[in-house]
Formats: C-alpha cells, sequence, structure tokens
C-alpha cells in the first residue's frame, strides 16, 4: 500500500475510534448526568476551553512535537473525559472537560497539518496536482470518520437497554416533557430511571478501551513526517508570529461581513446544543427512556452524513441562497411543532422525525456556512476560520450554559429569534457581496469540509 495512503487510514481510523466514544459520551451527557445540571455544564465549560485552545495552543504544539504526538497526546485529553464519567461530579467532570477542550484544537490543526504535508509529498513524487490528492485525502478522512456518530450512538443504545429497569411511565410524569418541561430532574422523576452502575460502567468501559486503541493505532502505525517536511512546516507555522496571528482574528472583525455572519456561525453552536442538550433530555430521556438517546442521534448523523454529500454536490447548481432558505424553513418547521407537540410513548417515529429534519438543516449550515467563509474571505482564510470556530464555540458555550436555568420553549424562542436574525445578516452580506462585485456566480462549489468537523470537536 503507498505509504502516504497508509498514513491516511491510520489517522481516519484513530479519529474514529475516538470519536466513537466521545459522541455517543456528548450525546448522552445532559440524560446521564443530569443532576444540578452537571452534564451540560461540562459541555459548557468544554466549549469555553475550546475557544481558549483554538487562540492559543495549536501553533505551539505542533512546532515542539511535531503532529503525530500532537495527536496522541490530544487523544489522551479525551480520554481523561471518559475516565471523569465513572465518578461524575463537579470534581471530576469539569476538570476533565477542560483538559478535553484544551486538547480538542491541537488534535484537529495537527490533523490537518499531517494531511497537508502527505497530501503534498505524493503529489510532488507522482507529478500530480497538489490540491487534488488534498482534497482526495480529506475525503478519505471524512468517509471513515463521518461514521462515528452511527457507531458510538448504537454502542450506547445496545448497552443501555439491557435496563432491567422497565418502569410504566404516568400520564402526570409525561406532562413534565416537551417544551413545556417542568425545571427539575426529568430523567429522575419519569419512567426512564437511570440505568444501574454496572451497565453504565460498562458503557464507559467500552467508551474507553476505544479511545485507548486509538492512541495506540496512532503511536504504533503512524509515520513520523520526514524532517525536511517538518521543518518546512515549523516554518510556515513561525512565518506568522503567535500574537499577530491571534490579534489577526480579532482585526478581522473590522470586515463588516464577517461581523454579519456572526449571528449564522453562533445559529449553529446554538442549534446542534439544543438538539444534544435539550431534546435528548426533555423529550427522548423522558418519554422513551435514555436508551433510546443513541438511536435518535444516529438517525441525525446518518441523515446529516447523507446530506452534507448531497448538498456539497448539488451546491454548484442551486447556489447556497436556495440551501439557506431551505434549512431556514426546514428549522422553522421543525421549532414550531416541538413547541406545540406533547411528546408520548406510542408516537415512536415522531421522535426520528424531528433529528432527521434537524440533520437535513444541520447538514447546510456546516457545509454552506464553511464555504461561505471559504469565498468571502479568501485571502483570509486562516482569521476566517478563526473567527468560525470561535463564534460556533460561543453559541455551544450559551446554549449548554442555560441549558438548565431556563425551560426548553424559552430555549426554543431564543432559537427562533437567532435563526431570524441570522437570516437578516446574511441576506445583508449577500446584498453587499451583489452589490461589489454584480454578475459573479453565488453557485460556487463548497469547499469548507475540514473544517466542518471541528465545530464537533
Amino acid at each position: 500500500m503507498e505509504r502516504n495512503l497508509k498514513n491516511v487510514l491510520v489517522i481516519s481510523f484513530g479519529f474514529l475510534l475516538l470519536f466513537t466514544a466521545y459522541g455517543g459520551l456528548q450525546s448522552l451527557q445532559s440524560s446521564l448526568n443530569s443532576e444540578e445540571g452537571l452534564g451540560v455544564a461540562s459541555l459548557s465549560v468544554l466549549y469555553a476551553a475550546l475557544i481558549l485552545s483554538s487562540m492559543f495552543l495549536p501553533p505551539i504544539l505542533i512546532k515542539k512535537l511535531g503532529c503525530k504526538w500532537t495527536m496522541a497526546i490530544s487523544m489522551c485529553c479525551y480520554i481523561a473525559f471518559s475516565l471523569g464519567n465513572f465518578y461524575a461530579s463537579w470534581y471530576t467532570l469539569i476538570p476533565t472537560s477542560v483538559i478535553l477542550g484544551l486538547g480538542g484544537a491541537p488534535l484537529w490543526s495537527a490533523k490537518c497539518t499531517y494531511l497537508t504535508i502527505a497530501g503534498t509529498s505524493y503529489a510532488e513524487k507522482a507529478g500530480k496536482n497538489a490540491k487534488d490528492i488534498i482534497n482526495q485525502y480529506f475525503g478519505v478522512f471524512f468517509l471513515v470518520f463521518q461514521s462515528s456518530g452511527i457507531w458510538g450512538n448504537l454502542i450506547s443504545s445496545l448497552i443501555l437497554s439491557q435496563s432491567s429497569t422497565k418502569v410504566e411511565i404516568s400520564e402526570e410524569d409525561l406532562e413534565c416533557c416537551g417544551a413545556y418541561n417542568c425545571l427539575t430532574d426529568t430523567a429522575n422523576t419519569t419512567g426512564s430511571a437511570k440505568p444501574s452502575n454496572s451497565l453504565i460502567y460498562t458503557l464507559l468501559g467500552v467508551y474507553t478501551a476505544s479511545g485507548v486503541l486509538a492512541v495506540l493505532l496512532v503511536i504504533i502505525f503512524l509515520d513520523q513526517i520526514k524532517s525536511d517536511q517538518a521543518e518546512t512546516e515549523k516554518e510556515k507555522l513561525e512565518a506568522p508570529s503567535f500574537w499577530s496571528t491571534f490579534l489577526a482574528t480579532f482585526r478581522h472583525l473590522k470586515d463588516k461581513r464577517q461581523c454579519l455572519l456572526i449571528p449564522l456561525t453562533m445559529y449553529s453552536g446554538f442549534e446542534q446544543g439544543f438538539l444534544s442538550g435539550d431534546y435528548t433530555k426533555v423529550y427522548v430521556t423522558c418519554a422513551l427512556g435514555i436508551q433510546y438517546v443513541g438511536y435518535v442521534m444516529i438517525c441525525f448523523a446518518a441523515v446529516n452524513s447523507l446530506c452534507s454529500l448531497l448538498f456539497g454536490k448539488i451546491s454548484q447548481f442551486t447556489g447556497r441562497k436556495l440551501l439557506f432558505a431551505l434549512a431556514t424553513v426546514t428549522n422553522t418547521a421543525c421549532i414550531i411543532a416541538l413547541l406545540l407537540w406533547k411528546p408520548r410513548p406510542k408516537q415512536l417515529a415522531v421522535f426520528f422525525v424531528f433529528p432527521a429534519l434537524w440533520g437535513l438543516s444541520d447538514a447546510v449550515w456546516q457545509t454552506q456556512t464553511n464555504g461561505l467563509y471559504g469565498i468571502l474571505f479568501e485571502k483570509h482564510k486562516e482569521a476566517a476560520f478563526a473567527n468560525y470556530r470561535l463564534w460556533e464555540s460561543l453559541g455551544f458555550v450559551i446554549a449548554f450554559g442555560y441549558s438548565t436555568k431556563l425551560q426548553a420553549y424559552i430555549k426554543l424562542y431564543i432559537l427562533l429569534s437567532v435563526l431570524v436574525l441570522s437570516m437578516v445578516t446574511y441576506g445583508a452580506v449577500e446584498y453587499l457581496e451583489a452589490k461589489s462585485s454584480p454578475g459573479t456566480p453565488t453557485a460556487t462549489k463548497e469547499n469548507g469540509g475540514p473544517h466542518s468537523q471541528e465545530s464537533r470537536m
């Protein structure tokens, strides 16, 4: 096997194993650690740490350790979070959430750097276009990686469904489910009782083992980047000084278009935070049981993955405006329906319709927003995508931060308000673009694939 392709597959399957564990744990946090809002608080802290990590750590670690060891050490940060869940408390989950957040940005930056160097190296040897090879390597990576959401949630549902605790949910308890949820620990007051410790430990053991395998795979089978390539990359990392890069992120806010895109970027964090932090708890866990959370999130991940591929292809024919309109209408319809719907166990299919439609919308928000950043800010991509990660992560922090303080219907109204504001400001961006460059086609192929997953940690 061609050596560079072998390294791409090692990274791809390493990330698959790692995010099989993390993705499953993130979906369960609001239900599994619901006491005093510990689960969503840990996620809020995690994304706050990710913001700091994105600003400071990636260039420093990659320069000092190289891509391979930056990835290996960063993966250990994710394992720490799994271990923190074994004895979930404010003294274990919050520190391990900080550790994971700090490791998140270097992990993704090292991955992107490694695949870029590997693609460039192979292209030089084979006399091919470097951009084509790099895109091919990223395509292989995401083909493998994107299934992690399915496997992680499938594992959680299969293990947690073994629970022998089957309690009939009364109508009175079901009144606490849905948009007008009672601000109490619904996961424990309804029939969706918390699984036994033995099942939880089994699940966490599987997730931890998956993370350890990911680290071993990278350490044992991933080749170091050749010294001359590494030195070249170090020079690139050193070219702009750390502080100039840091300040460039904020200087980029002088661009009116960047400021107008902040609501849309934050909305991406809000809507993902609502689905994983609120929908899973006050609709699914409350009315069906925690064992269904994984199946529901599999539905979201599968539709999201398929639609991401589809929209990436058809955007060149439809243009991004039509896709943004589709996502807006779909998300708005879901929000209104969730405000009106009273979840009941007999309506099983409905619990899957919402994440499927949410996955369709999220596919647009991820692919098209990333593509929009790449097109609008082609000359300042680094600062632009740093802003993307900053504002989307802030959306996550806020969404998880108020998760336990407000009833679901208030959060849905906030979500709808941010969505409306996002479309108004996005429309202003399109107007400015049309005004400045009349006749320029807006249907440009989306080219922000790698970044769309960074937001998911």
